[in-house]
């Protein structure tokens, strides 16, 4: 079986009026979304859910009702895949060792904060950071992520989709 999974994070709002219109093009078809953090609030989780159910970490840029709700990581289970969940993974040089320490059995960690698109496999561990879908800073573009899981070939595949640029 194969499982898409939308993947999001540094959405920001309400400083950004809203989330990408792509999103809803994009995230149709998935069984599931995971958010990296900053969502700032949590109507971004009841917007996304009208996709698929949303699983989501507190970033370092949050209200106090996303505080008060969701955890600073997480772990789920998608298929035969175990996916580690967290905003900050601290410096890009130091990411495969993080990541292995904060979640040493997953397949996959997804994380956001730098705003930085990352897709890169370490011994076995695919860290993926989708950038942000609002807030480009450095970046050409918003971008946001997809992550294909196939159970029968025990695979785990991300890709980073630029967003348009806003007119």
């Amino acid at each position: 079986m194969n499982h898409r999974i939308g993947v999001i994070s540094d959405t920001h709002l309400p400083r950004f009026s809203a989330l990408p219109d792509e999103i809803w093009e994009y995230f149709a078809d998935v069984e599931l979304i995971i958010h990296a953090g900053d969502l700032s609030v949590l109507s971004v989780i009841s917007e996304l859910e009208t996709l698929a159910p949303v699983v989501a970490v507190q970033g370092n840029v949050e209200h106090e009702e996303v505080v008060m709700k969701l955890p600073i990581k997480k772990e789920v289970k998608v298929g035969h895949c175990r996916i580690g969940i967290v905003h900050i993974l601290g410096e890009a040089r130091n990411y495969a060792r993080t990541a292995r320490r904060e979640f040493p059995d997953a397949r996959v960690v997804i994380f956001g904060h730098s705003h930085n698109p990352y897709n890169q496999e370490h011994d076995g561990q695919l860290l993926l950071n989708p950038g942000s879908a609002t807030d480009r800073r450095r970046q050409p573009t918003c971008s946001i992520g997809l992550l294909t899981i196939d159970d029968e070939l025990q695979t785990a595949v991300a890709e980073i989709i630029p967003l348009p640029a806003k007119k």
